[in-house]
């Protein structure tokens, strides 16, 4: 798999989480949902930190919310570079197609979310009770470094009380599968599971 085949994927991958995220954002005001089947729903979400909505401050009580999303952010600039060097390392040295795929499924994926984080507080105006603007006159809702992910895939394949013989749960409300998510985080999380389900061919002399 050569570089120029690498850079299209990641470019389509970019152009249609981007697409995706650009649509929801100025056609939906925050929580509100288009059932597209009785197990999919576009549902419009802003993630303010790392996976299932968990903050840095959620971790760390001494750092406030602000702090701790400039920390965050600034810690995924770091590691995409870190993820982009290794990507650029496998092609150099001829890596398998499994790993160099894999990898640029992750930085693609990765690289999606941060446009979010570092620019679409400057980039939109909030979304709660309206749509928002894309580069309104008075303004983004925060400053660089301070934007929100926006998710909007949602699954709820089953939901249903869980019979009382599950432990913790019997008898609770339950909804399979809950997250809401992106495209990129789809690459991402399509970029690890090669990794690990075709551990041998991406790394052939471990």
């Amino acid at each position: 798999m050569n570089q120029k085949k690498i850079i299209t994927i990641i470019a389509i991958i970019l152009l249609i989480d981007q697409l995706s995220k650009l649509y929801v954002k100025t056609h939906f005001e925050l929580q509100e949902e288009v059932r597209v089947f009785g197990w999919f729903k576009i549902l419009f979400v802003e993630n303010n930190g790392m996976a299932w909505g968990a903050k840095l401050s959620d971790f760390l009580s001494f750092i406030s919310d602000r702090t701790a999303k400039v920390i965050l952010t600034s810690f995924r600039l770091i590691a995409i570079s870190g993820i982009g060097y290794w990507l650029y390392s496998a092609l150099k040295h001829k890596g398998s197609n499994v790993l160099i795929l894999a990898i640029a499924l992750i930085f693609a994926g990765a690289f999606g979310n941060i446009i979010d984080s570092v620019f679409y507080g400057v980039l939109f105006n909030d979304s709660y009770g309206q749509i928002a603007s894309f580069l309104p006159v008075e303004g983004g809702y925060d400053n660089l470094l301070h934007g929100k992910v926006v998710d909007m895939l949602h699954f709820p394949l089953w939901k249903g009380y869980l019979p009382e013989w599950v432990p913790f749960y019997g008898g609770d409300y339950f909804t399979f599968f809950n997250p809401v998510f992106n495209f990129a985080d789809m690459a991402i999380s399509t970029g690890v599971g090669m990794l690990i389900v075709f551990n041998k061919r991406a790394f052939p002399s471990i």
